[in-house]
């Protein structure tokens, strides 16, 4: 009888705190979207709390501010960089497309504008690709780290030369292998500083001198320019660029858009269209194979040609820090290193990380926020905080600002 007095009197109480207890529990996290391979859900932007008249006013400010450049990339070309010293194009060309982009907001497509199927040139954003086979091998310890110099990691590259005979005298006493780091100042460089492109590499690879990208104005300085230490200037330098990625096919040992595939492009269910491309004449010996040795842009042309949606699903990537769907393709920690600036540099972390450090570039964005960013432009905007990527091509560099502002508006 006490036993069922006792019951009586404490089960309401006792059903009181559990209810109070379930009340005060934290709601469970919402899962994230992320797109399958097959398919990329489109949602309304109203659906996910989104101001629809701002989200179409980006766009039509982004199909305003399209580049003036010439859709035809190859007198592009000739118009500008190849108007520098050895700067024929020695990779592959491509006619453009329109403005084009897309806006993802919580893993969903609100917008898109253009053509984003058509695959086209991405130009420096490839960097981001470059420094991404980078990542994967220090995350496999193939590199130990990247503050290690790249010389003890390198072999002597015999250069696939068509036509190319030893058996005559004058080609006695000439280097028959490149060795890419083997001088005094080209030792001191480590992988650190070739990915944020403070190296001050000296050399010619591929047909093009370090010093003819971008030359100096003084002409008299070309070939015997003042170099910097390893590591304290900054220098835009597609030369040295091409130097990292024929290093990390070293690494590797086997073509580097493979890796990219395998490690990052598949997983993250980009599709079969894109290419990554090297030039005429970068083609070495690796392992009884001939194997290109990719570009990281298209400066003398070639670099990853690539359609809007795959350039999403990277930046996707890229806000989750290397996540998908649970798997961890690339770590933290290099998302990290990746994001974060230099004394040399402020605004730059690895190739092609453009960082908001300042908010001089982005000054409606957020200091976290970073792009990867090609000429064209071609830009992939990573906004982490506001769940935002958006992909903008063929974009004026002033209107840059000016259409993340507009995107971020929808949100308020």
């Amino acid at each position: 009888m006490k036993k069922w007095l006792f019951l009586l009197l404490f089960l309401p109480i006792f059903l009181f705190a559990q209810k109070k207890k379930a009340t005060l529990s934290p709601s469970p996290t919402p899962e994230i979207y992320f797109p399958s391979a097959q398919n990329w859900e489109k949602r309304d932007p109203a659906s996910l709390g989104l101001n629809p008249a701002k989200i179409k006013a980006a766009i039509q400010y982004a199909q305003e501010q399209e580049s003036s450049t010439t859709r035809d990339l190859e007198l592009a070309h000739y118009q500008s960089f190849g108007r520098e010293p050895f700067g024929e194009a020695v990779g592959p060309l491509k006619a453009r497309g329109p403005s084009t982009g897309l806006i993802i907001y919580k893993g969903y497509i609100v917008a898109e504008w253009g053509e984003p199927n058509r695959v086209d040139m991405t130009f420096s954003v490839t960097k981001s690709m470059v420094s991404s086979t980078v990542g994967l091998a220090v995350d496999r310890g193939m590199i130990k780290s990247v503050h290690d110099t790249v010389y003890p990691y390198m072999a002597p590259i015999w250069v696939m030369e068509p036509g190319k005979r030893f058996d005559r005298a004058e080609a006695m006493g000439q280097p028959q292998l490149l060795d890419l780091f083997d001088t005094p100042h080209n030792r001191k460089i480590t992988w650190d500083q070739l990915l944020r492109q403070t190296s001050s590499w000296q050399g010619t690879l591929w047909g093009k001198p370090d010093w003819a990208d971008r030359p100096a104005q003084d002409s008299k300085t070309w070939l015997n320019p003042v170099r910097a230490t390893p590591g304290t200037v900054y220098e835009y330098n597609d030369c040295r660029v091409n130097v990292l990625a024929l290093a990390t096919l070293n690494i590797w040992r086997r073509p580097l858009p493979q890796v990219l595939k395998e490690y990052i492009m598949d997983p993250i269910g980009a599709s079969n269209t894109w290419r990554w491309y090297g030039y005429d004449n970068s083609w070495v010996l690796m392992d009884g194979q001939v194997v290109q040795s990719v570009s990281g842009g298209g400066h003398w042309g070639g670099g990853m040609f690539i359609h809007a949606y795959d350039m999403a699903r990277f930046g996707y990537l890229s806000l989750h820090k290397g996540k998908w769907k649970g798997q961890q393709l690339l770590s933290e920690d290099w998302y990290k290193m990746a994001t974060t600036p230099t004394q040399a540099k402020t605004d730059y972390g690895f190739m092609n990380y453009f960082l908001n450090t300042d908010q001089k570039a982005l000054p409606s964005a957020p200091a976290t926020a970073f792009w990867h960013l090609g000429n064209g432009n071609n830009v992939i905007f990573v906004l982490p905080d506001q769940d935002f990527v958006v992909v903008a091509r063929w974009l004026k560099g002033d209107g840059m600002d000016g259409l993340v502002k507009r995107v971020l508006e929808a949100k308020e």
